[in-house]
């Protein structure tokens, strides 16, 4: 685990876009079985979080004229149990962080996994988030 003052910052990141941040498993639960469409982002304190997942997530939200219903954040290295549940419901993918997922009426809908994101440029990363919100929101 990272000392919080270390990952207050990076959690504000999200969080004054508009992500909640979740720090429980029921919180965890509770935010993927919403109806409509959720967007959950596992952060993380790593280079390609802070220069291409945070940023991609921001603009993809801003752009976008079909938005999910409720934006989520759980902290990678972090509160541990919210993580792991939420690792839970983005099966059958290995853990990464960061990653992105996508769900609508409690089911996965879309993945984006570490390794589309640190090998990727980030306007095609906020393209695919843009096409996921136009497909499922």
């Amino acid at each position: 685990m990272y000392p919080e003052y270390m990952v207050a910052p990076i959690r504000e990141d999200l969080t004054s876009a508009g992500f909640e941040q979740l720090m429980t498993p029921e919180e965890v639960e509770q935010a993927v079985k919403t109806e409509g469409t959720v967007l959950l982002a596992v952060n993380s304190v790593c280079g390609c979080a802070a220069s291409k997942a945070r940023p991609a997530l921001k603009m993809a939200v801003a752009a976008a004229d079909k938005k999910p219903v409720k934006l989520v954040t759980v902290f990678a290295g972090m509160e541990q149990d919210a993580v792991a549940k939420a690792r839970e419901h983005m099966l059958p993918y290995p853990p990464s962080s960061p990653s992105i997922a996508l769900f609508k009426d409690g089911e996965l809908v879309h993945m984006i996994e570490r390794y589309h994101i640190e090998g990727n440029e980030l306007h095609r990363i906020v393209d695919n988030l843009k096409g996921a919100f136009d497909a499922y929101c």
